[in-house]
């Protein structure tokens, strides 16, 4: 098992719910520790956090007699409820669905949140070259993981020329697309974007250990009481074994893996992490874990370098202060960005 800490600075790391959750359950029974774990957005949801000896309810606007977890937990979960109503592309009333429904044919308006996360998307558009691309949906919709179905070389030719931030037209309160068949998609935004949401809901009742999950994304306020959190990334190959840990407080991480959802044909993995340029799986990476600031952030890096690729991904994120990175290739290499320090085997 290798562990993985940075040069010079203290071990700011997280925590991932596509990854293993170091947990040790000694220390989870304690009475002040709250937990809970569901379904939503189309993945699991994990919050756990720590309520210390003098928190007071009636500060945090909690109600009398409260047990001091149920309306923290209920305020997180109505966030990411809400968030799925704003941005699935599965429920049709969805402010995303009514977007593809409609923008190809009018402008349509939208919400100022929705409105900031596609300036968002095109802001990574710009960064990585076309790499985060929320319009690899014009694509993405022609595949079934469940149903093992992927578009055939006449499909993927007519979709590949509606994907491009080109085809997506903003302006004021208006998002407008050029051609029909453009689709949008913000799976690589959404849930890092939902989970920096429910931080900021536990720094308001002022909780200052937590652990808040969603898929991929998680992130991890404070320590584990005196302790890092250990952060275990899953091995890509093997869903009951740990690659690796890193010990981390107070950031965000962000795995992307080609194990998510994904299918075997012929010998060949066709999974969701699609590049934009081609519609098709990205191939040279098998895994990649982001840690930054903030979890939209590390959310929609950890999809770029995956498409990227190791060298030009490196490449990209060596010139981000503050953020890095871990990536597994198909034969189960390791490397790492800068700031990082040489893995050990203790």
């Amino acid at each position: 098992m290798l562990i993985f800490r940075r040069r010079n600075t203290p071990p700011l790391l997280r925590h991932i719910p596509l990854l293993v959750v170091f947990l040790v359950a000694s220390s989870c029974v304690n009475a002040q520790w709250v937990s809970a774990q569901w379904s939503v957005m189309g993945t699991s949801a994990t919050l756990e956090y720590w309520l210390d000896d003098n928190f007071d309810s009636q500060k945090n606007n909690l109600p009398p007699n409260s047990t001091l977890d149920d309306p923290i937990v209920v305020e997180v979960r109505d966030e990411f409820e809400r968030l799925n109503l704003l941005l699935s592309p599965w429920i049709p009333e969805s402010e995303l669905a009514q977007v593809n429904a409609r923008a190809a044919q009018e402008a349509v308006t939208i919400s100022p949140e929705f409105m900031a996360l596609l300036k968002k998307s095109e802001e990574y558009f710009l960064l990585t070259h076309g790499a985060f691309d929320i319009s690899f949906a014009s694509a993405g919709f022609l595949y079934d993981y469940r149903a093992r179905k992927s578009p055939n070389a006449e499909q993927l030719k007519q979709a590949q020329q509606l994907i491009g931030f080109e085809h997506i037209q903003l302006t004021n309160n208006e998002v407008r697309f050029t051609a029909d068949g453009v689709r949008i998609d913000l799976g690589g935004i959404a849930k890092g974007y939902a989970i920096d949401q429910a931080v900021a809901v536990l720094r308001q009742h002022n909780i200052a250990h937590a652990y808040v999950a969603l898929g991929g994304d998680s992130y991890v306020l404070g320590d584990r009481r005196g302790r890092d959190w250990q952060v275990g990334i899953q091995h890509p190959r093997n869903d009951q074994a740990v690659a690796m840990t890193l010990p981390v407080s107070d950031i965000a991480v962000s795995t992307s893996g080609d194990y998510e959802r994904f299918f075997i044909r012929d010998g060949e993995r066709i999974h969701h992490i699609l590049n934009p340029g081609t519609g098709t799986p990205s191939k040279d990476l098998v895994s990649v874990t982001i840690m930054t600031e903030r979890s939209i952030d590390a959310d929609a890096l950890s999809t770029s370098v995956f498409v990227m690729g190791p060298e030009k991904g490196l490449e990209m994120i060596n010139q981000l202060e503050g953020v890095s990175a871990v990536l597994i290739n198909p034969q189960g290499q390791v490397t790492y960005s800068d700031d990082l320090a040489e893995p050990s085997t203790e």
